[in-house]
């Protein structure tokens, strides 16, 4: 059979594995290879090539499929190290959590402490396996038969998660005497996992593994306070009230109590946007700056917070900075020649601060509204003049950038970082991307707002994700307070809207394995009605039927 990558072609025999030919053209790529791919199909590397002559690619670690591999590759790894080094500890187990700061968030349960000692122990240990090349076997087994498995040693979410699973069969990865289940692709064996560092931190641990956009060097930890904060309280009161994960979550909408955990979520929720509102009061901010990264429910928690602050009898002024966007025609462009609108340099930063300035100095200004089908700001009468207890409430994504402000008295802002911190994991090994729960919130409002396809939104998330890494996640920490919009019962529910949309991408489609992905991770959890959803309800933003000018 005859294989051709790019404009090379080589003939191999029939039965030959991938990790064969992957070696062959290895020259061909700046990065060791990871995994095989022919037209949407992607291969492991121990798996057999198809009898035919075909196109291949092949996926590194620069890739974001050839990342997710090797991390999710490198957690299998860590985890048998553990258990190797902590064996015979009474309840043991590590919590795969959050990423924080550039890396991954772990705890240890059972009667054992994080020292810098033993995560020493466990890195000489990870890194034995890495230069024994230790293999990682795959193997099928029935999916009753894995539930058996998982009740045994005790990792019961994993029992949980399979319950209510309709597939016959179940994939299982081994490192020696070491057997987990993970979602997704792995490399062939731990000499390609040479790259990690545990570090403590926060009673517990991170595992830093190299990037998408750095797949050849660690990145530095950056700590980050309040972030970790505002993620650890909400999966703490997960775990409280009996969902630290999707088997936990199916359990109770099986038991049909899933109205009394809207109903919980949202009163909770309220509470914070409440007191928010009373610390605001109380220090007489004046100018509230609202940030986040997309699909954050920004728009949503202003109108809320809005409410709460007139319940307080202030007036609040919601100010949008897409009215500031400098005329389309002299917009900056990234690198690939296209509109930059996630730029800070797309914002008329003078125009804004002297605007935002005069009126807490008590003058009449005419506020502009940015006309998306013109490209141009247009000014058509609306002037505003603050009284005493007025409130601008300024929402935009460079919020918390201090150039976006600098011309406004310290003393006057009070600054709020929101994002869906998604407090719910798979399993206790298998954890649920903040990023992903974004993107999904996104495809749903985006198809039913502006008629995108998923499609649509998945080939744009790239960009998007750039521009928060480069204009927002660097000032999050600047925020007096950060808000997690992340609902426990979001997910069950965005999967009636998004299942659809997804499922109309086709195999040609260069988004087919992300919706692919995508549909596997959905495919966990059993569905919940948007029936009992408020109307005020951050997830109305994304499904439709709120009450708020949301859009």
């Amino acid at each position: 059979m005859r294989i051709t990558v790019g404009d090379r072609a080589v003939d191999f025999p029939q039965g030959t594995v991938w990790k064969d030919v992957a070696e062959r053209f290895q020259g061909e790529y700046p990065r060791e290879i990871l995994l095989a791919k022919v037209g949407p199909r992607l291969y492991e590397l121990h798996k057999r090539c198809p009898e035919r002559d075909m196109e291949a690619e092949f996926i590194t670690a620069g890739d974001k499929i050839g990342n997710m591999t090797y991390r999710r590759s490198a957690i299998l790894m860590m985890l048998k190290a553990f258990f190797n080094v902590c064996e015979g500890v009474e309840g043991f187990d590590v919590i795969v959590e959050y990423s924080i700061g550039g890396g991954i968030y772990c705890h240890l349960k059972g009667d054992l402490s994080v020292t810098p000692e033993l995560l020493d122990t466990v890195k000489e240990t990870m890194r034995g396996y890495s230069e024994r090349k230790l293999p990682i076997m795959k193997h099928s087994v029935p999916t009753d038969e894995a539930i058996r498995f998982f009740r045994r040693v005790g990792m019961h979410s994993k029992e949980h998660l399979f319950r209510y699973r309709m597939t016959s069969r179940v994939n299982l990865y081994s490192l020696g005497n070491f057997e987990d289940y993970f979602y997704g692709f792995m490399v062939m064996d731990c000499g390609y996992i040479r790259l990690f560092d545990l570090l403590p931190y926060n009673g517990g641990f991170v595992l830093l593994l190299p990037t998408e956009t750095c797949p050849d060097a660690l990145p530095p930890f950056r700590p980050m306070e309040k972030l970790f904060s505002v993620q650890k309280s909400s999966t703490d009161w997960a775990e409280r009230v009996g969902i630290a994960n999707i088997g936990m979550l199916n359990d109770m909408i099986v038991q049909g109590e899933t109205d009394h955990l809207i109903l919980m979520q949202e009163a909770i929720f309220e509470k914070t946007v409440g007191d928010i509102a009373a610390e605001i009061s109380a220090q007489d901010r004046k100018a509230v700056l609202i940030a986040g990264p997309s699909s954050s429910g920004k728009t949503s928690f202003s109108k809320r917070l809005a409410i709460q602050l007139q319940a307080l009898g202030k007036k609040p002024h919601p100010i949008s900075v897409d009215n500031y966007f400098i005329n389309r025609a002299l917009a900056p462009r990234d690198e690939n020649g296209s509109y930059d609108f996630e730029s800070i340099g797309s914002v008329d930063l003078p125009t804004f601060n002297r605007d935002m300035a005069a009126l807490l100095r008590g003058e009449s200004v005419e506020l502009p509204r940015y006309n998306f089908f013109t490209g141009e700001r247009e000014y058509k009468g609306d002037f505003r003049k603050l009284s005493r207890d007025d409130i601008l409430v300024i929402e935009g994504i460079h919020c918390l950038n201090p150039l976006m402000s600098e011309s406004l008295p310290e003393e006057a802002k009070f600054r709020v970082y929101i994002s869906a911190l998604t407090q719910l994991n798979i399993d206790e090994h298998n954890r649920i991307p903040s990023t992903d729960a974004r993107l999904i919130r996104r495809m749903v409002r985006d198809n039913r707002t502006r008629g995108y396809s998923a499609e649509d939104t998945i080939s744009m998330w790239k960009n998007v994700r750039r521009g928060e890494e480069r204009n927002i996640f660097p000032y999050q920490e600047r925020a007096d307070v950060m808000v997690n919009s992340a609902m426990l019962y979001e997910l069950p529910v965005l999967k009636i809207f998004a299942e659809p949309i997804l499922f109309q991408i086709k195999e040609t489609s260069p988004s087919w394995q992300e919706a692919k992905r995508l549909l596997k991770f959905l495919d966990y959890m059993l569905p919940i009605s948007p029936e009992f959803i408020p109307q005020n309800s951050i997830v109305r933003e994304f499904i439709g039927g709120s009450c708020l000018d949301v859009g």
